[in-house]
């Protein structure tokens, strides 16, 4: 009879997943047994400190809506998300950077004309986007849709305001490359922000004293068929805190000098009020598939 000692538990706890039929799913528990037991003995871990770590998780769970992921966002601020990308993504072959998702991917990405202001009744610095989709060769890659979405002047998105509800969406939207895989759209020059700081995660910040803040940054999401989906921001250069993202997902690759522009007229000849501020980017995209990931809202729905 199994005496179920410190190393016998963790051996009968591994052997009891031998049957799972599906091998990827039984490596992955018994790899995760493996791990968990491994950090209880060697922290010592006491019973107030797994009681503890089992609250936090679920009020974590607890925190999280159709809108909002607080797991996703835990697992941001360890490191997880980044690791996860970087094992999935190893060989880029000079493909664009991949980066972190982000909790902020909700609700619909409406197909937009090219030129649109996707913040028009925000207010902050003029910014005008120019972009575009190639392959690995630079040939261009037309009828892509691209999504993109972005923080206001404030720090905050959309999604964390009380009038999304009732307004919709600001500050994201969809755009299809044209034939020569060009998009472009206009709106406002984004500013650093912290993470939502009033769930647990946030409440893990703040008592390890780590920074709360992301540097200015715009996402981007472009699904290409027959490449592989590519999730990334581009940044904002000589922000502040691009050497201390609290969810680790700067690459220098990643960060765009925007240019403060006096032009009369903005690139697509339509005039410009006020001085305002450019920015240039190229997505190369690497062959493969894979699909892209759903807003949060809209997976929600398909899961009800």
């Amino acid at each position: 009879m199994t005496q179920f000692s410190e190393t016998e538990l963790t051996a009968a706890a591994i052997s009891s997943f031998n049957d799972t039929p599906d091998p990827r799913v039984k490596f992955l528990l018994q790899e995760l047994v493996k791990s968990l037991h491994d950090y209880v003995r060697k922290t010592d871990l006491t019973f107030e400190e797994w009681e503890f770590a089992i609250d936090f998780l679920t009020r974590t769970g607890q925190k999280c809506t159709p809108i909002r992921q607080e797991f996703i966002l835990l697992s941001d601020v360890l490191g997880v998300s980044m690791l996860v990308d970087a094992v999935n993504h190893r060989e880029r072959e000079g493909a664009t950077e991949t980066t972190v998702l982000g909790p902020f991917y909700v609700g619909e990405h409406k197909v937009t004309p090219h030129g649109t202001d996707i913040s028009e009744k925000l207010a902050g610095e003029r910014m005008f986007v120019q972009s575009r989709v190639t392959d690995l060769n630079g040939n261009p890659l037309p009828g892509v849709p691209v999504d993109v979405w972005h923080a206001d002047d404030d720090g905050f998105y959309d999604s964390q305001k009380p009038s999304y509800q009732t307004q919709g969406p600001s500050s994201r939207a969809r755009f299809i490359t044209d034939a020569d895989g060009r998009f472009f759209f206009r709106s406002i020059v984004p500013c650093s922000y912290p993470i939502p700081v009033d769930g647990p995660v946030g409440e893990m910040i703040r008592y390890t004293r780590r920074p709360e803040l992301r540097p200015a940054h715009v996402h981007f999401l472009v699904a290409a068929p027959g490449y592989e989906p590519l999730v990334t921001h581009v940044f904002i250069g000589g922000d502040p805190n691009l050497d201390c993202d609290v969810v680790f997902g700067v690459k220098d690759e990643l960060i765009a000098t925007i240019e403060k522009r006096t032009d009369a007229t903005m690139p697509d000849g339509k005039p410009a009020t006020s001085p305002w501020h450019l920015m240039t980017y190229e997505f190369r995209m690497k062959p493969g598939g894979g699909a892209a990931p759903k807003p949060l809202a809209a997976k929600a729905m398909e899961e009800a």
